[in-house]
Order: structure tokens, then sequence, then C-alpha cells
């Protein structure tokens, strides 16, 4: 690891560029890179794909990776080439309004609210106010992400504000009393958003919940990579998947590592 530092480029979705950015100086240091991430706050279309595409980049002298937050199912991950290392499994907060009183909704009613099926607080505890629904209905054909409430584009609620950027749900939500909607952990909440995390069937979001099987919503947070992979991303990745000061990260924001960890 001797020498100037070798840059490698990631790009891809927000949550695990959060991540990425909270570890930096360590990878940087451990493994003598240059660490160059795009991410923050990706807007729709550009998360997940872009972090396919970056990957696909790879190539001797020009070392890349992505990182995406959905399942990829064989077919996609064949037809691109890419091997698939996951890091962390994410839950997906279920945010309202900070005036709002609900403070829990059972499973099968909050998939009904995305479904429109429950168009009014009261139905669900809360005062006599329409439901406003805000998403940001990223990668529709993957597997896994919001798909964990509601399976299917078709499904949701067809008259919903739909937002490109993972802000913009936070905001919309703060914006309208009557709002729901979805953020996953990683998220970085300032005192000026008017929203509030509520329990789903009495279940906070937490990585205890999510390895027992009683938290229901969730991402999944992985690198891809194109490829033969250098020593040093082979083994920041590894570090990710293991390494303590990664675990702690995971722990603040409620992630469940993918393998047994300090």
């Amino acid at each position: 690891l001797a020498g100037e530092p070798r840059t490698i480029s990631g790009a891809g979705e927000h949550f695990t560029w959060v991540l990425l950015d909270e570890v930096r100086p360590k990878l940087e240091r451990d493994f003598n890179i240059r660490l160059d991430v795009i991410g923050r706050e990706s807007m729709l279309g550009h998360g997940c794909n872009q972090g396919i595409k970056k990957a696909r980049e790879n190539r001797p002298g020009h070392e890349t990776f992505g990182f995406i937050c959905c399942p990829l199912d064989k077919a996609e991950i064949d037809k691109e080439q890419l091997d698939v290392h996951p890091i962390a499994r994410e839950p997906l907060l279920i945010i309202v309004h900070k005036s709002n009183p609900v403070t829990d909704i059972p499973v099968e009613q909050v998939r009904a609210i995305y479904r429109g099926e429950i168009r009014n607080w009261k139905e669900v505890g809360g005062p006599d106010r329409p439901i406003v629904l805000v998403m940001r209905p990223h990668c529709p054909h993957r597997p896994g992400h919001w798909k964990t409430i509601v399976p299917s584009i078709e499904q949701l609620r067809q008259d919903r504000i739909d937002v490109k950027a993972e802000a913009e749900v936070v905001q919309g939500v703060s914006d309208f009393a009557e709002g729901i909607g979805n953020i996953g952990s990683t998220w970085i909440f300032d005192n000026r958003q008017q929203v509030k995390v509520i329990k789903v069937g009495g279940m906070a979001p937490t990585a205890d919940n999510l390895k027992a099987g009683s938290y229901p919503f969730f991402q999944e947070q992985s690198i891809v990579t194109h490829g033969p992979m250098s020593p040093a991303l082979s083994g920041m990745i590894r570090e990710l998947q293991t390494g303590a000061e990664f675990r702690a990260v995971t722990r603040k924001y409620e992630l469940l590592p993918p393998t047994p960890g300090p």
C-alpha cells in the first residue's frame, strides 16, 4: 500500500453514500486510496441505476464501484455482469407530521394506506383529515425497498404525491399536516423538518426488530462491482462488511449487518 494514493470512484444511492462518507477517512488511510463517491440526495433514476453504471465503468487504471439500496434479481446481475456485496439491511421508517397524534399503525393498515384503501386519519386513530401519501417510487422494476410495503407500483394509491429525491419525501410530509411517507433509517433529519417516526404494529424500526423479523419494511444496501478488483477495493468492501468502525456506524443508524460482527 506504499506510494501515492490511487483514486477509486463510486456512485449510487443516498443512504450508502452517507455510510461511506462517515468511514471515508479510515478507508482512505487503511487502504492508501482517495475515495471519490457521488450519491448525496440522489435523484429519481440516478441512485441504483447510477451505481450499476458506475460499477461497469471499471477498467485498469480507472477503478470504480457502485452502491445500491435494492436487491437485484439474477437476470439483471447476469446481464450487467455484476458482483453484489451486501453490507447492511436498513429499516424503512414510516414518517408522519409532528402534529399528528398517531404514534403506531398496524402493518396491514400501513399497507392499506399506501394502496389507498384507508384515506382518512380517523380510520387509524388520528384526526378527521384526509391522508396525503408522499412517495419516491424509485426502482419500480426491482424487488425490495418500498415494495416491502406494497409489492408493485400498480398497487400504490394513484392520487399520491410523487417526488424525485428523498429530501422531497421528508419535506413533503413536513409541509402537510396530513402527510405520510417512508425514508431509510440512514436519513439525517434536521430540526426544521416537522416529521416524526412512528411504530408499525407496535414495533420500532430497529436492527434487533429487523433481525427478529418483527419489523417488516426495509431495503438492502450493497456494493456492486464489475470485473477484477484491486486488493485495495476488495479490502475496502471486506472492511464495510466486517470492520469494527463500520459496525459502529451501522449501530448508529439501526442497520443490520450481513454477518456477525463485533
